[in-house]
C-alpha cells in the first residue's frame, strides 16, 4: 500500500511538473494525437443494417434470412405513382411504361412488377385453357381498360397491391436480387459470436470468427454503398417524372438509406448546433474570452479524438450513437465548467498568489470528485451493454471510453491553458448565480417538510405513470410528416396494402404416419389408378374441354404419364420433385383448403393489409373454372401453367421439396391499433388450436417479428440498465463516502429523477423505443455528478464549524453555481437534439433535459434536505 501511495506521489508530481512548468508541450502533444487521429475522419462510417435495428442472437433474425433465400424473396422497393391525369389514358401509360423501364436500368433492380405487365384474367374473364396458351395484358391491344381497371380492384391476385381504392394510385414493385454472400457471411459470423459467448471457441474457431467478421464488415460496407446508390438512382429517374404524377418512394432499402442521411445530417446539425450553444453560453456565464476557448478546445478536442479513434479501428455509428458526438460535448462541457469555476473561485479568494498556485489549488481539490463523477456516468453508460440491443451497446462502450477521453483532456488542456493564456482579474461582481442558487437554500431550510412531502407525491405519481408505459410504437412515427419515408409509408397503408412483411412458413409433416408412409404411397397408388380408371375424375370432360391433347401436344398430359408421374411408388419420388417442384401436399384440395381458410382469416384482421398464398391461385383457378378444382384438375393445372404464371402465383408461395407453404402478408403500419405482440400470439394462436396445426409445424417471421422482439425486449433492457446502474453507483458512493447513509442519500434525488422521467414519459402515452430507454440511465449517470459534488463540497464545509445549517449555505453559494451552470448546460444542450429529423431523437433531447431539471431541483433541495435530517457526517458543534 505504501508502495502504491508513493507511486501516486510521483505520479501527482509528474502531473502538475508538466501542466505548470511545461504547459506548451503538454497542449502540442494533446493537438498532435486529435492531429493523427482526424486524419482518420474520412473513414468514419455509419451503420442502419439490421445488426443495428435488431436484438443480438435474435434466433428470428437467422430463420427470417433463411426464408428470404429459401423463397427468393429479396428486398424489394415500392414507387407509388397517382398521375395527374386519368391513369388509364394513353399519355399515362406511356409515361409509366417509359418510368419502368428506366427503373429496370438501374443495378440492381432484377424485376419489376405493375398494372402494365400482370396478366389480366377478368378483362375479359379467361378459360384455364388461356393460361396455358398466353394471357393478355394492359400494353396489349383491344383489352378493355375499364375492365382491367375493375380487375385491378377486385382480382384477388391484385387487389391492394398494384391498385389503390381511389383508383389513382398505383405502384411500382421493384424486386431487388438478393444477396447470398451477404447472408452465408453474416450467418457464419453470427453463428461464430453465439458459439463464443456461451461454449467458447477454439484457437482455430476464434481465428475464422476474425477473418469472417473481417470479410462481413468489408463486404457489408461494400454493399451499403451499392444499395445507396441504387436507392439515389431510383430517386433520380424519380424525379424526372415528378412534374406529372405524385411519387413516392418506400422500401426498407430506402428506410435505411434515408436513415444513414439522417444520422450524418443529425450529427453535423447538433455539433454545429452545440458549439454555437457552448460559445454563448460560456460568455454570459464567464464573460472572459480565456473561459470561453478553453473549455470550447477541450470539447471539439475530444470529439476530434473520439471520433478519429473510432474511424480508425472502423467502429461504426448507429442510429442511437449518433447522438455520442452532441452527448460527449456535453459532459466534457460539464467537466471544464466545474474546473473554471473552481479556479476563478480559487483566484478570488487569493488575489494575492501567482496563476501556478490556482492551478494547482483548481486541479488539487477537483480530481477527486471529478474522478467520481466521471467513474459513476461511465458505470450509468456501461449498464447499457446488458440491454441486448447491439446498437444500445455501442452507444455504452463509446461514451464510456469518451468520458474517459473528456477527463484527461479536461485536466491537461484546461490547466495547461490556462497557465498559456494571459492572466485577467476574475470579476464575480456581475455574477448572480451564487444568489440565485441561495434561493433554493433558504427555501431548503425554511420549507423542509414541504420538501419531503413534494417528493413522495411526485414519487407515487411517477410509479402510477411508469405503470401506463407502453413498448408498442408505429415505426411511421420515427420520422415527420414531411419526409419521404412518413409520406410514403402512410401512402402505401392506406391505398397499397401495408408496409411491414409478417410471413407464416406452415410445413406438412406426418408423425403417425412415418413408419407407415409406403404403404399409404402404394395405397394412394392404386385407388387413383382405379378412380382414373373409372373416370371419377371426370377426365374425360376436362380434357375435352380444358386440356385437350391436340392443344398441349403428344400426349404431354397422358394417363399413363399422370398416374406413373404424379403418384408414383417411393422409388421414384426424387424424379418426381425434380420434375414436378410443385408437387406437395399443399396444392390438393385438402392443402389449399386449410390455406385457404387461414389466408381468409388473416384477411379479415383490421391490421392486416395485403394477404397472399396458395389461395389467391386457388381461388382464381376455382372460378376460372367455373366449379372447385379436384386434385386430379390441380395436377394437371400445375404442370400446364406457363413458367411465368407459375413464378407469379405458386413459387413464392410453396417450396416442394420441403413440402412447405407460405403464406405472406403486409402489416398496416399506420393502423393506431397494431399491437405487434397481440397480432402474432393471435395468429399463432389460430393456426395451432383452430386449424389445429402441431406448433413445431407453424413458423412466424418477417420484419414485423424481428421489431417487435427488439420491442418487446425493451422492458426487461429498461429494469435491467436501471437496476445495474444503480447497483454500480451505490458501490461508487460506498467507496467515496464510506457511509450507507450518506451513500443512500446520495441516491434518492437521482432515483427520483429517474422515477419522474419514466412516470412521465407513461402519463404522456410516450413509448419506449430504443432510444427513450437510455434516458434513465443516462440521467442518473449525469445527475450523480451533483450529488457527488455537493456531498463532497458539504463535508469540506461542515468540517469548518460542524453547522449543517451554515454548511448548506456554504455549499449552496459555492459549488451551487457550478452545479447550476452545468445543469443549465446539460439541459439546453440535449434540447438542441428537438432540431433531429429523426423524432426518438428528439424524445431523447427533450426528456434527457427534463430529467436533469428534475435532477438538480432534488439535488438542490431534497438532497440537503435529508442532510439536514438524517445528519450522517456526526453531531452538531452548538
Amino acid at each position: 500500500m505504501f508502495h502504491f501511495l508513493q507511486i501516486l506521489q510521483k505520479l501527482r508530481a509528474i502531473y502538475f511538473n508538466s501542466v505548470i512548468h511545461y504547459p506548451i508541450w503538454v497542449v502540442t502533444l494533446v493537438i498532435l494525437i486529435a492531429a493523427t487521429l482526424a486524419t482518420q475522419l474520412h473513414n468514419l462510417k455509419i451503420d442502419a443494417s439490421s445488426d443495428a435495428l435488431t436484438l443480438e442472437y435474435d434466433k428470428d433474425l437467422d430463420y427470417f434470412r433463411e426464408v428470404s433465400e429459401r423463397y427468393q424473396s429479396g428486398d424489394f422497393l415500392v414507387v407509388t405513382y397517382k398521375p395527374n391525369g386519368d391513369l388509364m389514358s394513353n399519355e399515362t401509360l406511356v409515361h409509366l411504361q417509359s418510368l419502368k423501364e428506366e427503373l429496370l436500368t438501374i443495378d440492381g433492380v432484377e424485376s419489376a412488377n405493375s398494372i402494365l405487365d400482370v396478366p389480366l384474367l377478368y378483362s375479359p374473364k379467361v378459360s384455364l385453357l388461356d393460361i396455358a396458351r398466353g394471357i393478355k395484358t394492359l400494353q396489349d391491344e383491344g383489352v378493355d381498360r375499364e375492365l382491367a381497371t375493375k380487375e385491378f380492384t377486385t382480382n384477388p391476385i391484385y387487389k391492394d397491391m398494384l391498385l389503390g381504392p381511389d383508383g389513382k394510385t398505383t405502384a411500382l414493385l421493384l424486386n431487388l436480387s438478393i444477396d447470398k454472400q451477404f447472408i452465408e457471411l453474416v450467418r457464419a459470423r453470427d453463428a461464430l459470436r453465439l458459439q463464443r459467448d456461451t461454449t467458447g471457441l477454439t484457437a482455430v474457431e476464434a481465428a475464422r470468427l476474425q477473418a469472417v467478421s473481417e470479410e462481413f464488415l468489408a463486404y457489408s460496407t461494400a454493399a451499403t454503398k451499392k444499395s445507396h446508390e441504387r436507392v439515389q438512382g431510383v430517386r433520380d429517374v424519380v424525379a424526372k417524372y415528378k412534374g406529372d404524377a405524385q411519387i413516392f418512394l418506400g422500401g426498407v432499402s430506402m428506410i435505411t438509406a434515408d436513415m444513414v442521411d439522417f444520422i450524418g445530417s443529425d450529427i453535423v446539425v447538433f455539433g454545429i448546433g452545440i458549439i454555437v450553444f457552448i460559445i454563448v453560453i460560456l460568455s454570459i456565464i464567464f464573460r472572459q474570452w480565456q473561459f470561453v476557448v478553453l473549455p470550447l478546445t477541450t470539447c471539439l478536442l475530444a470529439v476530434v479524438i473520439m471520433l478519429g479513434f473510432l474511424a480508425s479501428i472502423d467502429w461504426r455509428l448507429t442510429i442511437i450513437s449518433a447522438n455520442f458526438v452532441a452527448l460527449l460535448l456535453i459532459v466534457s462541457l460539464a467537466l471544464t465548467i466545474h474546473l473554471i469555476v473552481r479556479y476563478r473561485e480559487a483566484s478570488a479568494t487569493s488575489p494575492e498568489a501567482d496563476k501556478s498556485q490556482w492551478v494547482r489549488e483548481t486541479a488539487s481539490a477537483m480530481v477527486k470528485p471529478c474522478i467520481y463523477t466521471v467513474l459513476t456516468t461511465m458505470v450509468a453508460f456501461v449498464s447499457l451493454v446488458v440491454s441486448g440491443i447491439r446498437p444500445v451497446i455501442d452507444f455504452g462502450w463509446m461514451m464510456t471510453i469518451g468520458l474517459l477521453v473528456s477527463f484527461c483532456l479536461a485536466f491537461l488542456v484546461i490547466p495547461s491553458g490556462l497557465m498559456l493564456l494571459p492572466t485577467t482579474r476574475v470579476d464575480n461582481t456581475t455574477d448572480n448565480s451564487g444568489a440565485f442558487t441561495m434561493i433554493f437554500s433558504r427555501f431548503t431550510e425554511k420549507n423542509g417538510k414541504l420538501i419531503v412531502v413534494l417528493g413522495i407525491v411526485a414519487a407515487i405519481i411517477s410509479v402510477v405513470g411508469i405503470k401506463q408505459l407502453e413498448v408498442e410504437n408505429r415505426f411511421i412515427d420515427y420520422f415527420h410528416s414531411s419526409t419521404e419515408i412518413h409520406q410514403g409509408m402512410l401512402v402505401i397503408d392506406q391505398q397499397l396494402g401495408g408496409t411491414i412483411t409478417l410471413d407464416i412458413i406452415l410445413d406438412h409433416k406426418k408423425p403417425e404416419a412415418a413408419k407407415t408412409i409406403q404403404v399409404n404411397s402404394q395405397t394412394q397408388v392404386q385407388n387413383t389408378q382405379s378412380e382414373f380408371d373409372n373416370d371419377e375424375f371426370g377426365f374425360d370432360e376436362f380434357a375435352d374441354d380444358e386440356f385437350a391433347s391436340d392443344d398441349f401436344g403428344d400426349g404431354e398430359f397422358a394417363q399413363d404419364e399422370f398416374a406413373g408421374d404424379d403418384f408414383a411408388s417411393e422409388n421414384s419420388s426424387t424424379d418426381s420433385e425434380s420434375s414436378d417442384p410443385f408437387k406437395s401436399y399443399w396444392m390438393t384440395q385438402a392443402g389449399l383448403k386449410q390455406i385457404t381458410q387461414l389466408h381468409n382469416y388473416l384477411d379479415s384482421l383490421s391490421e392486416v393489409g395485403k394477404v397472399q398464398s396458395l389461395a389467391t391461385m386457388y381461388q382464381v383457378a376455382n372460378d376460372l373454372r367455373g366449379s372447385e378444382l379436384s386434385d386430379f384438375e390441380l395436377a394437371l393445372m400445375r404442370r400446364a401453367l406457363p413458367d411465368d404464371i407459375a413464378d407469379f402465383l405458386i413459387k413464392p408461395y410453396l417450396l416442394g421439396s420441403l413440402d412447405q407453404t407460405r403464406i405472406t402478408m403486409r402489416v398496416k403500419e399506420t393502423d393506431p391499433e397494431l399491437r405487434r405482440q397481440e397480432l402474432i400470439k393471435k395468429v399463432q394462436h389460430y393456426v395451432v388450436n383452430e386449424l389445429g396445426f402441431d406448433e413445431e409445424n407453424v413458423h412466424i417471421t418477417g420484419v414485423l417479428v424481428l421489431y417487435n422482439n427488439m420491442l418487446q425486449s425493451l422492458f426487461t433492457s429498461q429494469i435491467l440498465t436501471i437496476g445495474a446502474v444503480f447497483i454500480g453507483i451505490l458501490i461508487m458512493f460506498l467507496v467515496l463516502f464510506r457511509s450507507i447513509v450518506l451513500s443512500l442519500i446520495a441516491l434518492v434525488p437521482n432515483m427520483l429523477a429517474a422515477l419522474v422521467v419514466l412516470g412521465g414519459m407513461g402519463m404522456a402515452g410516450i413509448p419506449l423505443d430504443m432510444m427513450t430507454i437510455t434516458i434513465a440511465a443516462i440521467a442518473v449517470g449525469i445527475g450523480v455528478d451533483n450529488a457527488i459534488h455537493y456531498i463532497y463540497r458539504f463535508r469540506r464545509e461542515f468540517s469548518v464549524d460542524r453547522n449543517y445549517i451554515a454548511a448548506m449555505h456554504r455549499s449552496h453559494g459555492s459549488i451551487g453555481k457550478a452545479m447550476y451552470y452545468t445543469s443549465v448546460t446539460i439541459i439546453v444542450g440535449f434540447s438542441i437534439l428537438a432540431l433531429s429529423k429523426f423524432i426518438p431523437s428528439i424524445y431523447f433531447g427533450l426528456l434527457t433535459g427534463l430529467a436533469m431539471f428534475a435532477a438538480i431541483i432534488a439535488s438542490l433541495t431534497l438532497l440537503p434536505k435529508l442532510l439536514l435530517m438524517l445528519k450522517p457526517l456526526g453531531k452538531e458543534n452548538y
